[in-house]
């Protein structure tokens, strides 16, 4: 070790604490479930979080009907707000924020029709489809339960 260099600490336990959290996305999950309940606002909120976790563990094997607030009407609504003149495409910073105000974090930061600045509508919905797949999975890819 070198004379300016500290020793290094073994973790705390709130860094322990973040890391587990982040690990399993229980955040994730958490904030998934609560957006669900308010969107939803069923009668019964114990049944309803249930039934949402009953799908989420089911979809981790099928990848299938995993519980998420947008449907594809729903994204080309989105889609053609950005588009109010219909033009058929939108621009690459506004295909960005969306993506981003929708609460994805992971998607393809150069999509086709990036370089001419002109983001058609398929790719959008794509690219927010498979975002918002990705976050209302609430699992990590690798996670055994």
């Amino acid at each position: 070790m070198a004379a300016d260099e500290a020793p290094s600490m073994p973790p705390t336990r709130v860094e322990e604490a973040d890391e587990y959290l982040t690990r399993h996305r229980v955040l994730d999950l958490f904030n998934n479930l609560t957006s669900q309940l308010i969107y939803a606002r069923p009668e019964n909120p114990k049944t309803f979080i249930t039934d949402v976790l009953t799908r989420l563990q089911k979809s981790k094997s099928t990848q299938f009907d995993l519980p998420c607030l947008f449907d594809e009407s729903n994204i080309a609504s989105i889609f053609g707000m950005l588009d109010p003149t219909g033009r058929g495409f939108i621009s690459h910073q506004q295909y960005k924020e969306a993506l981003v105000t929708l609460g994805i974090k992971d998607f393809d930061q150069e999509p086709i029709g990036h370089d001419v600045d002109r983001i058609n509508m398929d790719t959008f919905v794509r690219e927010a489809k498979d975002g918002l797949v990705r976050a209302s999975a609430t699992f990590a890819e690798n996670e055994g339960h």
